[in-house]
């Protein structure tokens, strides 16, 4: 073994930004096996996350954890010295040495610099009043969750992706929000008028108001705002405003290292500055007099650069085509390379379809696809961005530039993808990266690509190109088709739904004898009986033959043939008198066990079924319907009335919640919670529907889980009211029951769709549309019947028979 101290030292790389584009350039250093001794300075006491979900942080569709992309153990594991909360505010380029302002001086042999960018303040009076804000890191969004509030009236200045991404946080929020922009249209640099009107169109159906032409001069107020004033006259109240007018490269270490600056740090086709000692990647970068704010032109810019810090210089980073792909409220949107239609010599093809929300523009120079626009429809976006890359000819194919033959190849489009094209522009996933994970790890279904490399768990515009690359690599593709609603009956259920409703078909009978078999069984009847009872409000020829044995006797089966009887109490709220009868009835049918369930009821188990009847008529209670795939329960906590951290009365939120939605059929079973404060004792964020009580207003969340799969709530609204709480779960509540597929938990049904189609389906949609799904709920709900509480049962002579033994009973 050598002596220690003939062992080369390692070269010492200080990397000056522990963002997205420093961090993923030290990825693909490391790839390279390189001998160095990294140091990263972040002036952020966070370690690297995803700056483009802030949005989804604001608007409550994603933690914290949730985007963080290198968690602390990814640095130790490559050894990597991070220093945070360190900002480095003078660089020694003679003596190589970074300084921060903790008094580090740090050493280094080269220097990367990723300092990013910093928000562009307008020239605007009094901008330093208290509850005005920037949107551009972790704890920008920590200030506004703190100050968002429902009621507040909150101004969003500057009308690009980063502002919209903020009205919409601050809207679900439930802020009154306002976006004040300078320009004739929204998001100038990617859309056109066209574009851009389509985009305030749907703002403004959304409930966000979309103020254009307008230059903020002021921020009214004494000491805090209270207000927006304009150039020429004119204000605006407001109670927060967001800057969010754009950014300018950090460029002030370049100055101080004696490099050469423009715009940005000036950099060459190898990443390399004046010194060369000294790379530079990202933003705060300028190669061939543009810089780049997009995340695909930062990890192409970080591969090159890799390449050439480690010795292995060749690649070289030619500029990319400007290209956006994203999801902005609700609506998809691809942008890529020339936009301005007045080019000389440049001619446009056109599509519009406003009912639909579609709109398409491509211009064409010199026979070529010179930049495209695509909105509500973006399917086609990959095979432009290809025409745009590789300059292609696209003269003998005019006819089908906006609607390809429907016979052509679609994997065509992927194949033509290079490997270092970006899938996924939200969490920077190239191609290559997901070929590689389905090859290594034998990947072969949606769900295990978006697990394994995080592609399409964000905006989610991706996913078709992702199943598109599924199914052309993975040797055991396993495409999401639509399942068939049974053998018996062979239809999708989306079809099936729209047959039952514009043929008025009615009963299980007659759709079994029209479309199906005509017997039907025991996995297509009730399922049949559910729909049916949805579609028609309640309004259906019930079948009782049709329904599980847990509907037709009311109560839930258990392995000897007993039942289990829950009487409903509301809440989890119940009183002397109905305890007093719960006891009398265990003693009286000798009832082997009573039970406190964890959703704050009591169960009576070991009940004989011919027994069932008469315990119901004792009791005198309503069914908490723990049998069947309805509304179980809604749990609660104490709230206001004793509790000294309650802020809203949860109690009599969640039974009121309970008596609206209770008889009710679901998919499946609903399960539901109310808190009065955040600390959340009744779990409602790992409910199917929670309201959460907080200083001054609700919050209300869907899709939680907390069974075999454990999964937060999404955040529907915030609103400030009791009753717009109730109003908008009975929105999700029947949204759910006549979207949802049979046996389909909410947070299935909420992951499928994405909580901002729910939302927008929902909470935001038209009000016509909102008064409809509530009438449609108001005709189920009076048609509604407590079975326990029904005087005219047995429905047949056999009902309560007990059958032995237990494998006799069919299901």
């Amino acid at each position: 073994m050598k002596p220690l101290e003939n062992t080369p030292r390692k070269e010492r790389l200080v990397v000056v930004g522990n963002g997205m584009a420093g961090v993923a350039c030290v990825e693909q250093i490391l790839r390279h096996s390189p001998k160095f001794d990294i140091t990263i300075f972040g002036n952020e006491t966070y370690v690297n996350y995803n700056r483009i979900m802030l949005s989804g942080v604001l608007a409550g569709e994603k933690s914290i954890d949730d985007i963080i992309l290198n968690g602390l153990d990814w640095y130790d594991q490559n050894h990597i010295d991070l220093r945070l909360g360190v900002r480095i505010i003078d660089v020694d380029a003679a003596a190589k040495t970074v300084t921060g302002d903790d008094g580090s001086v740090t050493p280094f042999d080269k220097l990367l610099l990723a300092t990013g960018s910093q928000p562009l303040i307008p020239s605007i009076d009094d901008v330093k009043k208290d509850g005005v804000f920037v949107f551009r890191n972790l704890d920008d969004t920590r200030a506004l969750l703190e100050r968002a509030r429902p009621g507040i009236k909150a101004v969003v200045i500057g009308g690009g992706l980063l502002g919209l991404e903020a009205a919409r946080g601050l809207q679900v929020r439930g802020c009154d929000v306002t976006v004040v922009h300078l320009m004739d249209w929204l998001m100038e640099r990617q859309l056109d008028s066209a574009g851009g009107g389509y985009l305030a169109a749907e703002m403004n159906r959304l409930g966000i108001t979309v103020l254009l032409g307008l230059s903020t001069s002021a921020i009214l107020g004494n000491g805090k705002v209270e207000g927006v004033q304009f150039k020429g006259g004119g204000t605006l109240p407001a109670e927060l405003v967001v800057i969010a007018a754009g950014i300018r490269p950090n460029v002030d270490l370049g100055h101080k290292a004696g490099l050469e600056v423009k715009r940005g740090i000036v950099v060459n086709d190898y990443m390399e500055t004046s010194n060369p000692s000294i790379f530079a990647v990202g933003e705060c970068v300028q190669h061939n007099g543009i810089c780049y704010g997009l995340i695909a032109p930062l990890l192409e810019q970080g591969k090159v650069l890799a390449a050439t810090i480690t010795g292995n210089k060749g690649p070289k980073y030619q500029g990319t085509v400007p290209a956006a792909k994203l999801k902005i409220m609700g609506v998809d949107v691809f942008s890529a390379g020339e936009i301005n239609d007045k080019i000389d010599g440049s001619e446009v093809i056109r599509y519009e379809d406003p009912t639909l929300g579609v709109y398409k523009k491509l211009t064409l120079k010199d026979g070529k696809l010179a930049g495209a626009i695509l909105m509500g429809d973006t399917a086609d976006s990959h095979r432009y961005m290809e025409w745009l890359r590789s300059a292609t000819d696209i003269t003998k194919i005019r006819k089908q530039l906006l609607f390809p033959d429907a016979g052509e190849d679609g994997g065509l489009d992927v194949a033509q993808m290079a490997d270092g094209d970006t899938v996924c522009g939200c969490m920077g996933v190239t191609k290559g990266t997901i070929i590689t994970a389905i090859h290594e790890k034998g990947l072969c279904t949606m769900a295990q690509l978006k697990e394994c490399t995080r592609a399409s768990t964000g905006c989610g515009s991706c996913a078709s190109l992702c199943q598109q690359l599924l199914k052309a690599v993975a040797p055991e593709f396993q495409e999401e088709t639509k399942k068939v609603f049974c053998k018996c009956l062979p239809l999708a259920e989306d079809n099936l739904r729209e047959i039952l409703r514009s043929q008025k078909l009615r009963s299980v009978q007659e759709v079994l004898e029209i479309y199906g078999n005509g017997v039907g069984c025991e996995v297509c009847k009730p399922a049949l009986s559910y729909m049916l009872d949805m579609l028609w409000c309640g309004g259906h020829q019930e079948d009782r033959s049709a329904r599980f044995i847990n509907d037709r006797v009311h109560a839930n089966i258990q392995k000897d043939g007993t039942f289990s009887v829950v009487p409903r109490i509301r809440g989890g709220v119940t009183s002397p008198g109905e305890l007093r009868r719960i006891a009398d009835v265990a003693e009286k049918y000798k009832v082997p066990m009573v039970k406190i369930t964890g959703s704050q009821r009591i169960d009576l188990l070991g009940v004989k079924k011919a027994d069932l009847p008469k315990i119901w008529a004792d009791l005198g209670m309503p069914s908490g319907q723990a049998y069947t795939k309805g509304v179980r329960m809604v749990k609660t906590c104490v709230g206001t009335e004793f509790c000294r951290y309650g802020v809203q009365d949860s109690t009599s939120a969640g039974i009121e919640l309970e008596r609206r939605l209770e008889n009710l059929f679901t998919p499946h079973k609903v399960k539901m919670g109310a808190v009065g404060c955040p600390r959340n004792c009744a779990e409602a964020t790992v409910k199917d529907i929670g309201l959460v009580g907080q200083e001054g207003s609700w919050q209300v969340v869907v899709g939680g889980a907390a069974g075999k799969k454990v999964r937060k709530a999404d955040l529907l609204i915030t609103v400030v009211t009791t009753e717009e709480a109730l109003t908008a779960a009975q929105l999700f509540f029947q949204y759910y029951r006549e979207n949802a597929n049979y046996l389909e938990r909410t947070y299935d049904f909420v992951e499928r769709l994405g909580i901002e189609k729910v939302r927008k389906e929902t909470v935001y949609a038209a009000e016509e549309v909102r008064n409809a799904l509530l009438e449609r709920l108001r005709k189920s709900k009076a048609l509604a019947r407590d079975a326990w509480l029904e005087r005219d049962e047995p429905k047949h002579s056999t009902q309560f028979v007990q059958i032995e033994p237990l494998e006799r009973i069919t299901v």
